[in-house]
């Protein structure tokens, strides 16, 4: 019997698994293994939230103005040219949507986030990737990946599971080499925890040119990764494409609320950021204290080394860690099996996942099997 067939190339998409969180049975798990913020969201989001719970029988507003205005002014942008989504997968999601084809290519780096290849091949186009140095982005590899099928270029801006970053004079480099009818993705997800003076997530680089389309997301320092929001700043005909192919009510009204509660609550984005400063050294340094090696983040996360062999490896320390209630992120389908990301918790976890480490390593050294 004949049955309905997917488009090609949808079932040689590896789904995308999130960070686990155990089985909730425990009143004592960590979970550090998806990059929320430690903080939760601002309690005048949470507010909002609540707020509009009498009235969800209605639509939200389609285009989100309250939103876009919201952000449009925190960051000085055109408010006409942000573009809404649930969450910056679907942003990313209508991009690709928009500019890939069948036959066509986009390119990612060697350590890039995951859905940039799942929404390149879900629309009949093939993921190129573009080699890393010392996991970093390498704008010359990027370049020596363009053919005439190119058609994007994700890049993220801190770049998510390494945590680090390129600045913007190699950014604008990229733009400028790249052919004009390329669209440069610029992921700025991690942006609002980096400090480097060199770093620019992109917002410049949009309003100078015509095919560079900037995302961002509330998931991460904003605390919203439940009601999934996200957003773009795009020139104003990428604006005009995406807003034809959105969902007419693709961002919910509690999301709506909860987003421009969030965006004017700077003073909770600004604890965020100094809670994410004073940690990440403190387990940098601690992590290293214990013979591990550390990947430099700009992020409010660490990606930790262990040997490929031996009696230490990511995957023994993950089980370990696991029985005791903690959840890192194994990063094997990133391309580093030898790896564990973890998230920057309250201080209490991260104390923990340093003092079950320095257990379960000691245990290794006096001869005892990891996990």
């Amino acid at each position: 019997m004949a049955t309905p067939r997917p488009n090609p190339g949808i079932l040689d998409i590896a789904p995308y698994v999130p960070g686990e969180s155990g089985s909730g049975e425990s009143t004592k798990l960590i979970k550090l293994s998806s990059n929320e913020t430690p903080l939760g969201a601002s309690p005048a989001a949470v507010a909002a939230f609540s707020a509009v719970s009498g009235n969800l029988a209605r639509y939200p507003d389609g285009s989100a103005t309250d939103l876009r205005e919201a952000i449009a002014e925190l960051y000085s942008l055109d408010a006409q040219r942000i573009i809404c989504g649930a969450g910056s997968d679907e942003v990313l999601k209508l991009l690709a949507q928009a500019y890939i084809g069948a036959g066509d290519e986009g390119i990612l780096t060697e350590h890039g986030f995951l859905v940039y290849p799942i929404v390149i091949t879900a629309n009949g186009g093939t993921p190129v990737v573009a080699s890393e140095r010392e996991l970093r982005t390498d704008v010359d590899a990027i370049l020596q990946q363009v053919t005439n099928k190119t058609r994007i270029v994700f890049l993220a801006n801190p770049n998510n599971p390494t945590g680090t970053y390129i600045p913007s004079g190699e950014v604008r480099r990229l733009r400028r080499e790249l052919r004009g009818d390329v669209l440069l993705v610029l992921d700025g997800a991690y942006a609002e925890y980096v400090h480097e003076t060199d770093y620019d997530a992109g917002a410049e680089l949009v309003d100078s040119s015509d095919n560079t389309v900037m995302t961002r997301t509330f998931s991460k320092i904003y605390g919203l990764a439940g009601l999934r929001l996200g957003w773009a700043y795009c020139p104003e005909k990428i604006a005009d494409v995406l807003n034809r192919i959105r969902g007419p009510f693709n961002v919910s009204m509690p999301a709506i609320a909860a987003g421009v509660a969030a965006v004017r609550d700077i003073a909770h984005t600004k604890q965020a950021v100094e809670h994410n400063d004073r940690w990440l050294p403190w387990l940098a340094t601690e992590l290293q204290k214990l013979g591990l090696a550390v990947t430099p983040s700009v992020a409010n996360f660490l990606l930790v080394h262990f040997p490929e062999t031996g009696a230490v490896t990511a995957s023994g320390v993950d089980g370990a860690l696991k029985k005791r209630g903690i959840y890192l992120r194994r990063v094997g389908s990133y391309g580093l099996p030898n790896a564990l990301r973890m998230t920057i918790g309250t201080g209490d976890e991260n104390k923990a996942v340093i003092a079950a480490l320095n257990e379960i390593l000691s245990a290794s050294d006096r001869g005892a099997a990891v996990g």
